[in-house]
């Protein structure tokens, strides 16, 4: 097989994955990431065009095409790799720096001291680098429970580290490589280079569609158990998770503390500011309290007003310390709204599991803690079965 062979091939497959991704993109537009990697596909289809017309076009401007689509191939899928999870783009300017200085570098040995070696390690170093760093942002998580980031870091890796060490490929095939190196083996070069090209741009294909997959099943996972208000869990999904701790607490004797809250007084912050008042308050309730709860914490709706966090191997001294500071948090910082300002209390519940309990049991025994302190005055906390565990 000719090497213009593959890089029609290549070319066909880079113009269909681009296609492909632009198609997913375009109703899909809120997958972080795939925007860049469908840019990234389109500028190997342009490198692969590069390649074919190199018979066409000045050697300078071929030398300038194919380095700078190269690199910037290479930059864009790292920085979709980036979006994806979630982390600020890197400097543009750092980066066209770079790609600038190489494509000189590559014009240099091209017009005043031809050397095709160097030229060939030039055109992988940008590249290669990014590529890399490619594979170590996406590598996280876990391979069992997100096996397609792995499977696109593993390619991009590779295909990464292959670039980097194409010049001593080529060295050890051609140890005084230059301009009238031997055209038979540069050939056979091209061609292997052109392949392994081939065989990443297909596996890292397949791997942006695994991505985009596991987005779109990640979001309707989220969307199934979160509450769509304030983005805590929803009742099926806390009770889910309750279940899994109490079993969790009784296998490893470990503490369970749950607090059951409820916002007094809510019906007039509807009645006085509106629905949308109301939904602020819920909103603003929810953040405050996530800054009072540890990352292993986990907080549900239970409908309306009601809210329910249980918190893992937390003593009666801890789990009392955090209803406290809520319960403070809540009272000193009032609600901002259309309306102005609305001071919001709320009344708690606390209890600890305690070895036979269900989480029913668990349940109401702190919805009768936080129904006691309403009945004492509300803004206020009350504890059942906790001292017992103290």
């Amino acid at each position: 097989m000719h090497s213009p062979t593959l890089v029609i091939l290549a070319g066909i497959l880079a113009a269909l994955v681009t296609t492909v991704l632009y198609a997913v993109w375009h109703f899909n537009k809120g997958i972080p990431g795939l925007r860049l990697w469908m840019l990234s596909f389109l500028i190997a289809s342009v490198f692969c065009a590069s390649l074919l017309v190199r018979d066409h076009v000045s050697q300078v401007l071929l030398v300038v095409l194919t380095q700078a689509s190269i690199a910037v191939a290479a930059y864009l899928a790292f920085l979709g790799s980036r979006a994806y999870m979630g982390r600020a783009s890197a400097p543009h300017g750092y980066a066209a720096s770079v790609i600038t200085v190489v494509v000189a570098a590559a014009v240099y040995f091209t017009v005043v001291q031809p050397n095709l070696a160097i030229r060939f390690a030039l055109a992988g170093s940008v590249s290669g680098v990014y590529f890399v760093l490619t594979a170590c942002t996406l590598a996280r998580g876990g391979f069992r429970n997100l096996p397609a980031r792995y499977l696109f870091a593993i390619v991009a890796g590779l295909h990464g580290l292959f670039l980097l060490l194409r010049p001593l490929l080529f060295r050890l095939a051609m140890p005084d490589a230059g301009e009238g190196a031997d055209a038979g083996t540069v050939a056979l070069l091209s061609q292997f280079v052109v392949l392994e090209s081939t065989l990443s741009l297909v596996m890292m294909a397949f791997g942006a569609l695994m991505l985009t997959n596991e987005h779109i099943t990640r979001e309707l996972r989220h969307l199934a158990e979160a509450d769509p208000l304030t983005d805590v869990f929803n009742r099926r999904a806390f009770l889910a998770l309750l279940e899994k701790a109490i079993s969790s607490a009784h296998r490893t004797q470990s503490g369970l503390s749950v607090l059951a809250i409820d916002l007094d007084h809510f019906k007039k912050v509807n009645d006085s500011c509106g629905h949308k008042g109301g939904d602020d308050a819920l909103r603003h309730f929810v953040g405050l309290a996530r800054g009072c709860l540890r990352n292993e914490d986990v907080m549900g709706r239970l409908g309306g007003e009601e809210f329910v966090i249980f918190l893992p191997n937390a003593s009666s001294e801890g789990t009392l310390a955090v209803a406290e500071r809520l319960r403070a948090q809540v009272a000193s910082q009032p609600v901002l709204t259309d309306r102005g300002p609305i001071n919001l209390t709320v009344s708690i519940g606390a209890t600890q599991y305690l070895p036979g309990d269900s989480s029913d049991a668990l349940l109401q025994r702190a919805d009768d803690a936080m129904y006691l302190a309403k009945e004492h005055g509300r803004n206020r906390v009350e504890a059942m079965a906790v001292a017992q565990l103290a």
